[in-house]
Formats: C-alpha cells, structure tokens, sequence
C-alpha cells in the first residue's frame, strides 16, 4: 500500500444546509457547472479535484458515529484558490453580489488575500504572490 502522504485528495465533501441555495453560489460566483447532481447533492470539479455539496441531512449516514457541525459552530478551514490579481477577482465578486469576509490585504508572508464564504459558510481565500 502506498503512503497516504504520497496520494491526491480527489473530492472534499462539504455539508450544506440549502443545497439549492449553495449550489447557485457556486454557478454563478465561480463560473462552473455541475458535473453531478441529484436531489441531495451536487458535484463541481476544481481543476485537480472535486467538491462535492451534499444536504446536510445525508452526512450522518456518511460519518456515524461523529457528528455534523452546525455552520453557527464556526469555521474550521478555508480554501485558498492562487491567481494573479485579487483586486481584480474582487471587483468581479463584488458584482457577482458577493461580501468580502476581508481583504484585499498584504500579508506580512508575501502574498495578497482576500476572503469570502459561500451561503453555507465555507470560506474561500484567493491568494497572488506578491514577493
């Protein structure tokens, strides 16, 4: 068997308590299609890999005996997508309706960020080298 450091994560699975709702987010916020769906979840491919937005009614089953997070418990992560003008991805965000969490900043390690979530509460960095 190989190491599990040695593979690529292939699918995040990310609980989303309005599936429709998160689902138009992404559409239109990022711009993609969804290459699965079905009355529970919906799957948008990232290049190297997939996320996959299931009904927060479905995760139990996937987890038992752990337990599903509401979205008011906090954040624990965030996706950070590099490119190569936050400002610009920021000015077309703003016109896709979407608020900044922060940003765009310069941060003391060389890169300019800024973030979002999705109506779930998943936040999104995008991230420019700077230095």
């Amino acid at each position: 068997m190989r190491s599990l450091g040695s593979l690529n994560v292939d699918v995040i699975t990310l609980f989303v308590e309005d599936l429709h709702n998160v689902k138009v987010f992404y559409q239109e916020v990022f711009g993609f299609s969804a290459v699965y769906e079905d009355d529970v979840s919906a799957v948008f491919n990232f290049g190297n890999m997939s996320i996959n937005l299931l009904n927060i009614s479905e995760a139990h089953g996937l987890i038992r005996p752990g337990t599903v997070a509401s979205r008011e418990s906090g954040s624990r992560f965030q996706f950070t997508i590099r490119l190569d003008d936050v400002d610009a991805v920021c000015s077309e965000l703003k016109t896709r309706g979407v608020t900044l969490l922060n940003g765009p900043m310069d941060r003391p390690w060389g890169i300019r960020t800024a973030a979002f979530t999705d109506p779930a509460g998943h936040v999104w960095e995008i991230a420019q080298q700077i230095i």
